[in-house]
């Protein structure tokens, strides 16, 4: 026994020196190849705001169109049958992802946004991240336990590099996988490779936005309430987001079965609803409306019914076939509903704002830690209580629903649901708890008797 004690520090010694020099080497390759990715997004995103309709009508359609063949056609080249989704590749391929196709998701989000659709830009940077960090490990003959682990580290450094957050980064990588779960020997790895993918994306020069938002000031419990129903009422603003989500796959879905469409046609048809809905929604909703956001985020006033656009155009970019990420209009979403309705509790509008941003995220992603850190890495230690309590009760308020179809239910969120274990949310049928309906049952039958 004694032995062991002396032997165990050294092993672990040595395991955190492995992962350091895997960590590092893995995020300053992941840092430069979404360096790349973003400096050639920033050159094509954002000419959608100034453009005429028509140009809209013509660009969107096409841009769905494209989207649908780069995706239709280039998976072809993929020689495996392994799916290129980092959670997939995680939880169920022992951390394996093709490499011959890693290139069609970057240049379909590129297409996506510079043609006005309505997206964001991380998705294609945490696919980066997993595929190089594959990569990797292929060329190093990794067990696959150590594989999955590396691919984790790529996931959280491409989140890292994208939002200019890197601790929060490296967390939603590792906390994203699962409901409820968090892989802590994935921490130490995603932790490093994050802070080593911001550096380097921020040594090349990628510029990272920093917001003053006023938290300062004695700790009340009246204004950590406030804060809390503005996390209600965004966990309630993803919820719709995701449902939308759902429905337009589903619709989309739907049309092409029906009518037996060639695929690359469906997101062109919905390249043409987004054109004719461009008519009464404002063009500040399409592409990665990071202008709007930050108005919000200086206290504008935001339109209450600003959310439900930009969720509606979402849903309809990706839900017909466009690729795009998923969190960044989270961000806005947040922004947008926090910022319009922070004055029915009597808050200043860029405080509401700042706190939908990350309980969304929170909420839709469930991923209630990452969207904390989030918090305090943006705004400063001062906002770490409002943001938690907002950042929770979202996270609560939308359920067993997330944006990611494929995350896993480790543990029901409440012990009056039931959820079965290490399922994909888009296949677990949640439902209430037995010991629930046994006792609304019986609250039934003694009202009968009553009567």
């Amino acid at each position: 026994m004694r032995r062991f004690r002396l032997t165990e520090p050294l092993v672990m010694l040595a395991t955190v020196l492995q992962w350091l020099v895997l960590s590092i080497c893995t995020g300053a390759v992941v840092g430069v190849g979404c360096t790349l990715f973003l400096r050639a997004l920033y050159a094509s995103e954002g000419h959608a705001y100034a453009a005429p309709w028509w140009w809209l009508a013509l660009a969107l359609p096409l841009g769905g169109l494209a989207n649908g063949l780069l995706l239709h056609y280039g998976y072809r080249l993929r020689r495996s049958t392994f799916n290129d989704n980092a959670i997939v590749a995680v939880n169920e391929q022992h951390g394996k992802l093709p490499f011959r196709t890693m290139w069609i998701k970057p240049v379909a989000a590129i297409i996506t946004l510079a043609c006005g659709g309505s997206a964001g830009k991380e998705g294609p940077c945490s696919h980066i991240g997993a595929s190089l960090a594959a990569v990797v490990g292929r060329v190093l003959h990794l067990n696959p336990e150590m594989r999955k682990r590396l691919l984790a580290c790529g996931v959280s450094a491409g989140f890292s590099s994208v939002f200019g957050t890197p601790i929060a980064g490296a967390i939603y990588g590792v906390e994203m996988l699962a409901i409820g779960r968090i892989r802590h020997d994935f921490l130490f790895p995603g932790i490093v490779a994050g802070v080593t993918a911001f550096e380097v994306s921020r040594a090349l020069g990628v510029p990272y936005p920093h917001y003053v938002i006023d938290f300062t000031g004695q700790f009340t419990e009246v204004l950590f309430l406030k804060t809390v129903l503005i996390g209600v009422l965004c966990g309630g603003v993803a919820w719709l987001f995701v449902e939308l989500l759902r429905q337009a796959k589903k619709l989309f879905g739907g049309l092409k079965q029906r009518y037996a469409l060639w695929p690359p046609l469906v997101p062109m048809l919905g390249g043409i609803v987004l054109a004719l809905l461009v008519i009464v929604v404002p063009i500040d909703y399409l592409g990665l409306s990071l202008p709007l956001m930050e108005r919000a985020l200086h206290g504008e006033t935001m339109p209450y019914l600003g959310f439900l656009w930009k969720a509606l155009l979402v849903a309809i970019t990706l839900g017909s076939g466009f690729y795009g990420g998923i969190v960044t209009p989270q961000f806005v979403l947040g922004a947008v509903a926090g910022g319009a309705f922070a004055h029915l509790f009597g808050l200043p509008p860029a405080l509401g704002a700042a706190v939908g941003l990350v309980a969304v995220v929170a909420s839709a992603s469930n991923a209630p830690i990452a969207a904390i850190l989030m918090g305090v890495e943006l705004y400063g230690a001062d906002a770490t209580l409002y943001v938690a309590g907002a950042c929770v009760a979202a996270y609560l308020i939308i359920g067993h629903r997330s944006v990611y179809p494929e995350q896993q239910i480790a543990f029901s969120k409440s012990a009056w649901i039931f959820a079965r274990a290490d399922l994909p949310v888009g296949q677990e049928k949640v439902r209430l708890s037995y010991g629930l309906l046994r006792w609304w049952r019986m609250r039934r039958r003694k009202g009968k008797r009553l009567r």
